[in-house]
């Protein structure tokens, strides 16, 4: 795997990993009196460093923030945010059977296999 490719996908993850966070907190939250929705949004960013190769990726930094006024907890749709979570589990799923394999091919060509 490129270091580009490696640095994407560690970034990716880390990303990921800071969306679970934050869609947890909307769940979490949802029947608060008043709640500031919480998102990760980190692709295009991520896209945009890539160009610049993997020392930008990897200097990248994505924060947690929250989206438009308060609203009422009840106001947040948790069927919205339990397919989020679904969707972002599987990615997340992807980039880790994926660093897997290339530590699997990476093991396999040191011990000459």
């Amino acid at each position: 795997m490129s270091e580009i490719s490696q640095a994407l996908a560690m970034k990716a993850m880390d990303a990921l990993t800071m969306r679970q966070t934050a869609i947890a907190q909307n769940i979490a939250n949802a029947g608060s009196e008043t709640i500031q929705r919480r998102l990760v949004s980190f692709e295009d960013a991520l896209r945009e460093a890539a160009k610049d190769g993997p020392e930008a990726v990897r200097s990248l930094v994505v924060n947690i923030e929250t989206e438009g006024p308060e609203i009422a907890g009840g106001d947040i749709r948790l069927d919205l945010e339990m397919q989020s979570s679904s969707s972002t589990a599987g990615r997340y799923a992807a980039l880790a059977d994926l660093m897997g394999r290339q530590m699997q091919i990476a093991r396999a060509a040191v011990r000459g296999q």
